[in-house]
């Protein structure tokens, strides 16, 4: 699968379709947005669509959209069991895009909250190691 950029005009559209609630924090992934609600991923740019992860109920209305499928991102088909890569229809209808997002937060928020990630420690630097002196250099025998 060749990788498709997310586009630019992408970023406000699935913003702007986000659920309001102030629980939900978004960064940046796979060259586009994700949204997160307590720590659990529930939706985010991919290519020329979105992402979004769906309850056991929902996902087999989304998987008969013609064009959604199981989320891949390598194209090496160890594809998620519980994210969806929509249509890229969905991104052109406001309400449709809306929807989906609402229905994969709402599965999200009811997840248990993830403890945040702690930041990884700088590596420390250890001191090299002395190398042992050269051996002296003989002089070569007089003949």
């Amino acid at each position: 699968m060749a990788w498709v950029k997310v586009p630019v005009e992408n970023h406000p559209l699935f913003l702007a379709a986000l659920p309001k609630d102030k629980r939900i924090t978004t960064m940046q992934m796979f060259g586009g947005i994700a949204a997160m609600v307590n720590g659990n991923l529930f939706g985010g740019l991919f290519g020329r669509s979105i992402i979004v992860k769906l309850s056991d109920a929902d996902r087999p209305e989304a998987l008969a959209l013609d064009g959604t499928a199981p989320f891949d991102p390598m194209g090496n088909g160890r594809a998620s069991k519980d994210t969806l890569q929509m249509a890229e229809s969905v991104m052109d209808d406001p309400a449709e895009l809306r929807d989906w997002l609402r229905r994969a937060y709402a599965h999200a928020a009811t997840l248990p909250p993830k403890a945040p990630k702690t930041p990884k420690k700088p590596a420390v630097a250890k001191p090299a190691a002395k190398k042992p002196p050269a051996p002296a250099k003989k002089k070569p025998a007089k003949r």
